[in-house]
Order: C-alpha cells, then structure tokens, then sequence
C-alpha cells in the first residue's frame, strides 16, 4: 500500500483515536505504519506491535517473527523461541530475530482503539503524554520509555511523520523536524523488515 492509501484508509481510526488521549493522529498513523510496514504485515489486524501479556493464554494473541535489539547476547531467555542471535555493527547491538506474543483483533479499528488505551493505562508513558499534540515530541518520548528495542526507533517515526504530513488534509498542521533529523534517510525495504512482526509463511 502507497503511503497515500495508507493515510486515506486509517486516518478515521487515527482521527478517532486523536479525540479519545489527544494523540496527534500524524504520530499514531507513523506507528502504524513502521510497525504494520504500511500495512502490508498488520498480521491479525495487529497495526502496532503491543505484545501480548497473556502469551496468547486469552486466545488473543498470536506467535510472530520479530526483531529486537539488546545490549547483551544472554538475553535468550526473554523470548519463546529464539531463531538467531547476531552482532550488528550498524546499531552496535546484539540482533535477535524471535518469536514472540503479540495481540490480534478483529479489524482494524480494534487494533487503533487498543493502542489508544495502551498509552492513557501505562505510567511508563505518562512523560510522552505529555507532548501528546506535538507528534514528534511524543514519539521521541515513547521511544525513550522503551516501545521498541531499534536505536533509531524514534528518528524512523519522525521522518515517517513528515511523510504522513504530505498526505492528509491540511487541518493537519506541519511540524518542522530538528536539524539533525532532516537529512535522516528512510532504511532500504530490506532494513524496514526489522521494524514489524510477521508471520511464518514470510
């Protein structure tokens, strides 16, 4: 799906989500997009990569392929099964390629509403909620408190904003990017892999 497509099918879930935490829609289509790869990996209706808590104990989870980047290489007991474990000298991490719980919904909208209430019932993301209308201040902050494990989780998001941008109406209001993130560069499609979960048959 074209980022223009993408925008025009989920900004009214954005925009819902928008009204119910004062979330800047521009951020949750951002996180949506990186995390479901525009939608094309939204494996079960999951849009944003919330793990499932329950281990699918509930019947709504489901076992996907993810990417996580960690500081040690002795960390394989975090995970259900374990597929590699690699240096990258690139994020100067340990890369670990897993499986993991994450949750599954019925339709798109259940994903969106279920994110919206991940951040208003996590304390860890009370210092993001802070910035909720400025897109690019939220998302710096959700990054710091640990959403994802990618070091450049947070510089992805905002470059990710700027596109989205381009796409919706202009009651959207554009936000400039700090000077560092401007010559940011999107990751080849082969790098993007690691920033969404997926299924076996991929």
């Amino acid at each position: 799906m074209l980022p223009k497509d993408f925008v025009t099918t989920y900004l009214p879930f954005a925009r819902e989500a928008q009204a119910a935490t004062g979330i800047h829609a521009a951020a949750i289509l951002a996180q949506a997009a990186l995390e479901s790869g525009w939608g094309a990996r939204a494996v079960g209706n999951m849009f944003f990569g919330i793990k499932d808590t329950t281990k699918g104990k509930t019947g709504n989870g489901q076992l996907l392929v993810t990417t996580e980047y960690l500081k040690s290489p002795d960390q394989k007991h975090l995970f259900p099964e374990v597929i590699s474990v690699t240096w990258n000298e690139k994020r100067k991490r340990w890369k670990y390629v897993v499986k993991d719980w994450f949750r599954k919904y019925d339709s798109p909208a259940g994903s969106f509403k279920d994110h919206a209430q991940f951040f208003l019932q996590n304390r860890r993301y009370a210092p993001a909620m802070a910035f909720a209308s400025d897109p690019i201040r939220f998302l710096q902050e959700v990054a710091k408190a640990g959403y994802a494990t990618a070091p450049d989780y947070a510089k992805l998001l905002a470059q990710l904003v700027k596109m989205i941008q381009r796409h919706t109406p202009s009651d959207l209001e554009s936000f400039e990017l700090p000077g560092e993130l401007e010559s940011f560069e999107m990751p080849a499609e082969e790098d993007l892999w690691d920033y969404s979960q997926h299924g076996d048959e991929d």
